[in-house]
């Protein structure tokens, strides 16, 4: 299951097998989604599906998702309104000491940081987030096609447009 994306994300509907094992656990209607995803699916060839109840958006590879949870003395506290992104070690041992950060469960071993969003979220510092964490999974075909702007990317990704 995939919603395709192209230079700028267009209203999709998303089929869901009715074997799925993962509840969803989002809200589509949910503004702070609506930015994650605009901003995330103007990346190359970016697309986004549903992996274990969340949005995910990746190329070949994930490069972000929307929702985490951490175990707290054996109980999962969800942080629903939160990005997960891969991001250079020393930029995320820097983020953690941020309240607003989290270690993920399960992806946190793996080098993932979790950022909680909310109506006062920086969305330029969430653009390059996921920007770094595209840049370390997307492959150099597609880093190159970033870097290069061309007309297969939303050129009204950057920052100075803001």
């Amino acid at each position: 299951m995939q919603i395709t994306a192209g230079r700028t994300p267009q209203p999709s509907t998303v089929c869901l097998p009715s074997d799925m094992p993962h509840p969803i656990v989002f809200d589509e209607a949910d503004p702070l989604l609506s930015r994650l995803r605009a901003l995330a699916l103007a990346f190359p060839d970016a697309a986004e599906k549903i992996s274990h109840g969340h949005p995910a958006f990746f190329t070949t590879k994930v490069f972000a998702y929307y929702g985490g949870s951490v175990k707290v003395d054996g109980v999962y506290r969800q942080h629903e309104h939160s990005v997960l992104v891969l991001v250079d070690p020393d930029e995320r041992e820097a983020l953690l000491e941020e309240d607003r950060c989290f270690v993920p469960a399960y992806l946190g071993a793996y080098g993932w940081i979790g950022v909680d969003l909310t109506g006062d979220t920086d969305w330029d510092e969430v653009d390059e987030l996921l920007d770094a964490s595209y840049r370390r999974t997307a492959g150099s075909r597609r880093v190159a096609l970033l870097d290069s702007g061309g007309p297969e990317h939303n050129s009204g990704r950057g920052h100075e447009e803001r």
